[in-house]
């Protein structure tokens, strides 16, 4: 028996990196998922994954900041797994600049990516679970639904080079928190998790500065200088950065029956770094 046996999960930008592993893990504990990527290819691996193993999931492929892609993520899981029960915003990526150089552009599509489209996720939500809330109240049960957003220590402390995604980050908190006291009486608990240092393709080492990912055709510079790196570490109480399996479980942990108390928190999971 697993801990959500029974559960529907959404999980935006899980076919890579810390959303694979967050869609797993529910996955693993018994969830139906609805797997999310910019390109199906890397969805329907993770898909495949979560079958071969005996789960179930689903693909909606296609950009989280696309008009109507809050409905059509949210009517994938009710049409294909008859619900919805766990909302995970974890679909993003960074594009930095210093301020002077940052353009609109640069700003809008971080802000979109980060803010508006969970934003919009969650709007196209309410409905269904505010009529599942209803139809258990009238039957005298009481069922938890859960929403994680996922912000950053950046969010917290600020980056340089990153107002932008800083920005984003820190009003995902402010919308948790704002969502807490909204669908409290729908039984939903939502909480944010801030992560750390967290080894992805984002921000793997780039040792000639040159590394790039296409987003939506923008070619996008990413990865962590090597010298940068290493401070990065020596900065880490425990010594080294986080992997997306870690990442994965302080998101998690929040889904499960233990959680059912717990709302309008944010979990940094930094290994003990928050500034």
């Amino acid at each position: 028996m697993g801990k959500l046996d029974g559960k529907t999960a959404i999980v935006s930008g899980s076919g890579r990196g810390i959303g694979r592993a967050i869609a797993l893990k529910l996955a693993g504990e018994g969830a139906n998922v609805v797997v999310n990527d910019l390109d199906t290819d890397p969805a329907n691996a993770v898909v495949e994954e979560i079958t071969k193993a005996g789960g179930n999931a689903v693909v909606c492929a296609g950009s989280v900041t696309a008009e109507g892609f809050g409905e059509r993520f949210v009517g994938t899981a009710t049409s294909e797994f008859g619900g919805l029960d766990i909302i995970i915003n974890n679909a993003g990526y960074t594009w930095d600049s210093v301020i002077q150089k940052m353009t609109d552009e640069q700003w809008d599509a971080i802000l979109d990516v980060h803010l508006k489209a969970p934003f919009r996720i969650l709007r196209a939500a309410q409905p269904v679970i505010s009529k599942a809330a209803k139809a258990e109240k009238e039957a005298g049960t009481r069922v938890y639904r859960k929403v994680v957003n996922i912000s950053s220590v950046a969010g917290l402390t600020g980056n340089p080079g990153q107002v932008n995604y800083s920005s984003a980050k820190a009003a995902i908190i402010g919308m948790t928190k704002t969502l807490c006291k909204e669908w409290g009486r729908y039984n939903v608990n939502v909480n944010a998790v801030a992560f750390g240092f967290i080894e992805t393709r984002l921000t793997s080492a780039a040792a000639d500065g040159n590394s790039t990912i296409e987003i939506e055709g923008r070619e996008i510079k990413v990865g962590v200088n090597p010298g940068l790196l290493a401070a990065a570490e020596m900065m880490i109480p425990l010594g080294r950065p986080g992997t997306p399996d870690e990442a994965a479980g302080a998101v998690a942990m929040l889904t499960y029956p233990e959680a059912d108390y717990v709302s309008g928190q944010l979990l940094v999971a930094g290994g003990g770094f928050e500034a």
